[in-house]
């Protein structure tokens, strides 16, 4: 997150426009984030995609918004944070209208990643400017409002896009991006002031290179070996290199001058270990909102409008009940909320292994959408309160910006490395089907389809049957495998804040 500003606010008849513009900014790149998950299993059979490919879609963007997101509020500091905004959002905007074109898988990953750039500049400049326009007495109101119309547009961002996606096509998922887009730019340049920090200090540029260096051979290793294998070659080295690319990462954020992320932060226990927790259940989350839509969409044969609203259960409780859990810690301490929201979380995302091949949305996954929705409602609001309150207030805006950071992290890695125990998982379900042999051998070169995996033309309809049903069988063997790792990371969180979380204190004084 960017500094505090220096300069004078702006006037009264700017903020409400200020408001606008930086919530229907965020709003793009939040909503981006949630509704091409549902448009995945849709996008995966018109693109003739396999799961590594799909998995593309989603790890190209948050690559790069991982990864450049700190240096993205930097950026605002230093050059003027309407002037990033504007960038960010322009260069988004492009990018979204790129992605809507696109016939090719190659055509939308490039665009994604410049998406992914785009929402780097675009979401830490939103809050920075409302910093920089509101005073202190009028800034928390500002914020509060930011934060539920955007929790309000998330929400109904799937559902909208589902719908969507039902009456047009997946292309229009990032198309209504642009007129969006043309109303914040318009609003932006009209309405907003700019402001500067006139003591920012330099970007780290060398840190966001090794950043993004590393996440991307680790990411591209772990998607590789799904199809390739582990002892293949390429992937291998990309897996060598990424890690290394890592630890000279961290190397030189302990050395250099202006990191953008101060280790030193890290010496505070409770900060170290609400990242940590973090970067474990938020791994579980972005595996779990990874392979939902499939199931849901692939296998139940649901509608893209039904699963796009399949997750509002969650969202209702997080903005219903999210003010009560961040008062949690003022009466209990973040200890218990930060075990016990997790390990309820966790009892969610076992009740994901009861639905089979043939489950209704009400009977078979809404149960599990509102106890998992609780466990993140009491988890996330004692999460921030932890992060902030556990160094010294002067850091509190880089604090919140690396948890940020490593949230995205977490779910980019974990996406990117479900990808070998979906395919192993579905392919072993697969064998052990009861299917002739001319119809094993006809699909066992296309595994990585997973759920839309459909039998060769060439089989009488007997075998296509078969084959149909043993691809419904062999993808909720892989899902229930995958909700088993989202409850074991989930449970591991709560392990991590047990261990490490105490009262918040202002531990990292420097």
């Amino acid at each position: 997150m960017p500094s505090t500003p220096t300069n004078s606010y702006c006037s009264e008849k700017q903020r409400p426009w200020v408001l606008v513009a930086t919530i229907l900014g965020s709003s793009m790149a939040f909503i981006d984030g949630t509704v091409v998950n549902v448009a995945l299993p849709v996008l995966q059979t018109s693109l003739h995609a396999t799961v590594v490919d799909v998995q593309w879609v989603i790890e190209s963007y948050g690559l790069f918004l991982s990864a450049l997101i700190l240096a993205g509020g930097a950026l605002g500091d230093d050059l003027g944070r309407r002037r990033i905004f504007i960038i960010g959002t322009s260069l988004f905007a492009c990018a979204s209208v790129a992605c809507g074109l696109s016939n090719s898988i190659p055509q939308l990953l490039i665009a994604r990643s410049f998406q992914g750039v785009g929402a780097a500049l675009l979401v830490p400049g939103s809050l920075a400017l409302i910093s920089a326009s509101f005073d202190e007495e009028s800034r928390g109101r500002a914020i509060g409002t930011w934060s539920g119309a955007t929790a309000i547009t998330t929400a109904l961002g799937p559902v909208f896009g589902g719908w969507l996606i039902a009456r047009a096509s997946w292309h229009w998922v990032f198309l209504i991006n642009a007129p969006l887009a043309l109303a914040v730019l318009v609003i932006s340049m009209v309405f907003v002031p700019e402001s500067r920090n006139p003591e920012a200090k330099r970007i780290d540029w060398i840190g966001s290179l090794l950043a993004t260096l590393g996440l991307g051979g680790v990411v591209f290793g772990f998607l590789e070996a799904s199809t390739a294998g582990w002892r293949n070659l390429h992937v291998d080295a990309s897996l060598i290199a990424g890690i290394a690319f890592l630890v000279a990462f961290v190397w030189f954020e302990d050395r250099t001058a202006e990191p953008m992320m101060p280790l030193r932060l890290f010496h505070s226990r409770n900060f170290a270990g609400a990242n940590l927790l973090t970067l474990l259940f938020y791994a579980a989350l972005g595996i779990f909102f990874f392979i939902f839509p499939m199931n849901l969409i692939q296998v139940q044969h649901d509608s893209t409008t039904v699963t796009g609203a399949a997750t509002l259960p969650v969202i209702i409780l997080l903005s219903s009940l999210s003010r009560w859990s961040g008062g949690l810690v003022a009466k209990v301490g973040p200890k218990l909320p930060l075990v016990a929201g997790p390990a309820i979380a966790a009892i969610g995302f076992l009740m994901f292994l009861l639905p089979g091949e043939h489950s209704s949305y009400f009977r078979g996954f809404f149960p599990g959408f509102v106890v998992l929705g609780l466990g993140m409602s009491i988890t996330v609001a004692p999460l921030t309160t932890v992060v902030m309150t556990s160094v010294d207030e002067k850091r509190a805006g880089t604090a919140s910006g690396i948890n940020n950071a490593v949230s995205r992290a977490a779910g980019v890695l974990a996406i990117a490395a479900l990808g070998p125990v979906l395919v192993v998982s579905f392919s072993r379900a697969l064998q052990n089907a009861q299917l002739p042999s001319n119809a094993l051998a006809a699909v066992r070169s296309h595994v990585a389809d997973l759920g839309a995996l459909q039998p060769p033309s060439n089989l009488d309809e007997a075998a296509q049957n078969a084959v149909r049903a043993a691809v419904a069988h062999s993808f909720i063997y892989a899902f229930r495998w995958s909700v088993l790792i989202c409850a074991g990371l989930s449970l591991a969180s709560a392990g991590a804040a047990l261990a490490m979380i105490s009262k918040p204190s202002r531990e990292a004084k420097k």
